[in-house]
């Protein structure tokens, strides 16, 4: 039973939860929004209701992502009176079609899912409530997309390219070209924006000017969200007022009666659901009657968290691993495995400790594994779907996770054992947290034409480490044994990784 302080605490949540979900149903307000499908391509289509025709801007994700990811943008965009279309990249999201060519043949993916955005802006152009009049807006790995894609067709009035990286362009293609970056990402990428814009300014280019003729197609402008990094400038006021600026300017318009700021909500409401797991994780069965773990010191537990991060790139640098249909997903699969086996090797030989693989007490065990699993895909899976980004499992996606969960339980019941019990380090699960991010990074820098993505999406994996440790901690703090907390969390990260990484043919 909860205690009045844990009721209190449930119900702060419960309120934080309430009131942001209340708040993100609000940026629809006004808005009609259809969900379509455009050939194979799954669309949102969204506009004010009852509006005069208008502009199309067709928005397109980066890797991993998908439609959701973009709504800040799109929302903004329609609630000022034009038409925004979001959509699924072929692999991502929703759409059924995987993505052709992955990473090893680049030019056959490339030509794919430049044919998606033609397709949807074909089917922009004739959509009641446009115009005829397109423009185009892409994040990260995107950027290079609609950069080509407004190259291809003269037609294409603007572009906006969020965390740039695209090649071929020139003073004049293509047309209208704002480059924006977040001000706390890699000094590559913003580099890389400031030489495009630098063509027009004819020496270095200033973030906040536009160079150039918009009334030519020849503009040019960078911009800096402060405060954004590669996921942040998703939803940072410098990216919607910069774009909105820009597509106003283009298509010599005025309004700007809204901008989305749905990120502190988004903060909110999760942090709600998390606060919220404290309290329901006293509901819990108590597996164990006494608390189980390797309860290491930090001397012994030091060399069995770092030997791992050290051994198991290099010993995938050279071994195949593509044996799923998965883009990135098959590595992590192979590279939590032998993860997981080097740190149950190292707790053996460090004190001959075999007492994870003791029978536990079923019944419990699994009760609360499948009530912490039911958390990250359910209480958690479901916001992040509406919200953020696609995380229901596809038809195609569904079988990838029990493949995916033998290689996330072997590394979490491993890190969960090294790290809890009585006598444990303090501190000691973020340091093996930490030393499994260092062993990615060692890994692309091993191997960056192939897990160069891994670097893009590295906040993310931070943030579920966090989240799996702290409901970790007080699941643990319930059960006693380690177990529960880390079969729960595998569950959840095959889930996370089956349904976000592109599915390639």
């Amino acid at each position: 039973m909860l205690n009045n302080r844990s009721i209190f605490f449930a119900l702060i949540a419960v309120g934080a939860v309430a009131l942001s979900l209340w708040r993100l149903s609000q940026t629809a307000a006004g808005l009609t929004v259809e969900v379509v499908t455009v050939g194979a391509t799954p669309a949102t289509v969204m506009r004010m209701t009852r509006a005069a025709p208008a502009p199309v801007v067709v928005i397109a994700h980066g890797f991993s992502g998908s439609r959701q990811l973009m709504a800040p943008l799109a929302t903004t965009l329609a609630r000022n009176g034009y038409v925004a279309v979001t959509f699924d990249f072929s692999g991502h999201g929703r759409n059924p079609t995987p993505m052709p060519g992955g990473l090893v043949d680049l030019g056959k993916s490339t030509e794919a899912l430049l044919a998606d955005i033609e397709n949807v802006v074909r089917y922009a152009r004739a959509l009641p409530g446009g115009d005829g009049r397109v423009a185009l807006a892409g994040h990260s790995m995107a950027t290079d997309l609609v950069v080509r894609a407004g190259i291809r067709d003269p037609q294409i009035a603007a572009v906006a390219a969020l965390s740039f990286f695209a090649q071929g362009v020139d003073p004049e293609r293509p047309k209208n070209l704002l480059v924006i970056d977040g001000a706390y990402e890699s000094q590559r990428l913003i580099d890389s924006g400031a030489g495009v814009v630098a063509q027009a300014a004819g020496g270095p280019a200033s973030p906040g000017v536009t160079y150039g003729d918009l009334s030519r197609g020849t503009g040019r402008r960078l911009a800096l969200a402060r405060g954004a990094e590669h996921i942040g400038v998703l939803y940072a006021n410098d990216t919607m007022t910069e774009t909105l600026d820009w597509m106003n300017a283009v298509f010599d318009r005025t309004g700007k009666n809204y901008i989305d700021a749905r990120g502190k909500w988004l903060a909110l409401l999760f942090a709600g659901l998390i606060a919220l797991m404290r309290p329901l994780a006293q509901l819990l069965p108590q597996v164990a009657s006494v608390p189980l773990g390797a309860g290491l010191s930090w001397r012994r537990l030091a060399p069995v968290a770092v030997a791992p991060a050290l051994l198991t790139p290099l010993l995938l640098w050279k071994i195949p691993t593509d044996f799923l249909p998965i883009l990135l997903g098959d590595y992590l699969t192979v590279h939590l495995a032998l993860y997981g086996l080097l740190t149950f090797a190292g707790l053996w030989l460090m004190r001959g400790d075999t007492s994870a693989f003791r029978p536990p007490h079923w019944a419990p065990l699994l009760i609360a594994a499948v009530c912490v699993a039911a958390f990250y895909t359910l209480a958690l899976g479901l916001p992040l779907d509406a919200y953020v980004v696609s995380f229901l499992p596809t038809d195609a996606r569904a079988p990838l996770i029990p493949v995916i969960f033998v290689g996330c339980a072997l590394y979490f019941l491993a890190d969960e054992w090294l790290t809890r019990g009585p006598g444990a380090a303090r501190g000691g699960y973020a340091f093996s947290k930490f030393c499994f991010v260092a062993s990615l990074a060692i890994a692309v820098a091993l191997n960056p034409r192939r897990l160069f993505f891994l670097v893009i999406i590295m906040l993310v994996i931070v943030i579920l480490l966090t989240v799996y440790g702290l409901v970790g901690k007080w699941v643990y703090a319930r059960t006693r044994d380690p177990r529960a907390g880390a079969l729960g969390a595998a569950f959840g990260l095959a889930w996370a990784l089956s349904v976000t990484f592109p599915i390639v043919d």
